[in-house]
């Protein structure tokens, strides 16, 4: 995925807005419909039917392929819906809900054109200015053209490239533990400060909210404060991205196995005492990023079952009782002290678990090993990571 900046002039944004709107409602038009007709008839449309009756419709105004791609989306609400409805895991089933914003429009390989590297062309809309500050590598997929809330617009490439087979150039393994006073630690002593980025700017974004409530509803200076504040979490969310970005790409660069925690994390944040931060610290985002990285650069994730990490003592195997309180581990049979996290991450280190991806240097998957503790083998498939000497 490409993204890149857009500076549509006011023309060009009312035509854009106005898109959103058209296909708020065709979406929402599209969802009765498959309702309705499911109570009637006791079958459902699929999205051939649908495609057939926006065939024709706001022609000139919204971009035909722009329309399709609302009866996909559409369509795989009602998949999502069933195939959560069949995991038995899954709590919420989230059927698919009404529209009251659209934020959005896709583009299906045609519709679009990049005249320069400075131009960029959507049917219905026009001539764009756009900031290229790489091209786009691989085969051109979808276009979206999106808004935030800052109302920045920007054009995201969806592109299919070839991931080449590489070898990671280093042997080094690394079990690493995620914290909140510390960001994550190493199993070979090195500790990451958690930057804390939405407490630093908490006083701030406190002052901005502030004036953002004394501020009446519907009044422009309340959309003039409403976007300093959209302004604020924006840049604190860059902040945070840049952070893990640089984080995770020296993390793949010098270890060829990574393992991590296997975290249920929308579970933890249901602490209403550590939610704040713990979605500060952005541990999803960090593993996801981690697993992306390590498997092109020829290296591999692997998660390990956190159940007691932090009790067990690494140097003897002795169970200890670790309260949160508590954050120097001392083992009461063999004498090793040192600090909670750094015990956990030795201990994640030393554990074997699922990895998430497998390394491309792997053409073809080995045969499946029975022995789980000798092998670490990936969901779906049955790779096998370095052992530990």
């Amino acid at each position: 995925m490409y993204r890149c900046r857009l500076y549509p002039s006011n023309i060009q944004q009312e035509r854009l807005l106005n898109n959103f709107e058209i296909c708020k409602s065709v979406y929402n038009e599209l969802l009765e419909l498959r309702i309705k007709t499911y109570k009637e008839t006791k079958k459902s449309l699929s999205k051939f039917d649908c495609d057939v009756l926006l065939k024709g419709r706001y022609k000139g105004i919204v971009f035909s392929q722009v329309l399709q791609n609302v009866s996909d989306r559409v369509d795989k609400s009602f998949k999502n819906f069933f195939r959560r409805v069949k995991d038995k895991s899954c709590r919420k089933k989230g059927f698919p809900r009404f529209k009251s914003q659209v934020h959005s429009i896709t583009y299906s390989q045609f519709g679009f054109k990049m005249l320069s590297d400075k131009r960029l062309h959507l049917s219905t809309i026009g001539n764009i200015p756009i900031i290229l500050h790489r091209l786009p590598k691989g085969k051109i997929k979808t276009l979206t053209a999106k808004r935030n809330r800052a109302n920045q617009w920007f054009a995201c490439f969806a592109c299919e490239v070839e991931i080449p087979k590489v070898k990671h150039p280093s042997k080094k393994q690394v079990g690493i533990d995620v914290g909140i006073e510390n960001l994550a630690t190493l199993s070979d002593g090195n500790v990451i400060e958690n930057p804390r980025f939405l407490i630093k700017s908490e006083k701030r974004l406190k002052r901005l909210q502030r004036r953002l409530n004394r501020k009446v509803k519907g009044s422009a200076n309340r959309q003039k404060a409403k976007l300093l504040v959209a302004r604020q979490h924006l840049k604190i969310d860059n902040q945070r991205i840049d952070f893990l970005h640089k984080l995770s790409h020296e993390l793949a660069k010098k270890y060829s196995v990574i393992k991590i925690e296997s975290l249920n994390i929308n579970g933890m944040v249901r602490n209403h005492h550590l939610a704040k931060h713990i979605l500060d610290a952005s541990w999803n985002s960090f593993f996801r990023m981690l697993s992306y990285k390590a498997v092109t650069g020829g290296g591999q994730l692997v998660e390990v079952n956190p159940r007691g990490t932090s009790r067990t003592c690494s140097n003897c195997g002795t169970l200890i009782d670790m309260p949160l309180s508590k954050r120097t581990f001392k083992c009461t049979n063999c004498g090793f002290v040192c600090h909670r996290d750094l015990n956990a991450s030795i201990n994640i280190n030393g554990s074997a678990g699922l990895a998430r991806t497998y390394t491309p240097m792997d053409t073809k998957p080995p045969q499946q090993n029975n022995s789980v503790a000798s092998s670490v083998d990936e969901v779906g498939t049955t790779c096998k990571t370095p052992q530990l000497h």
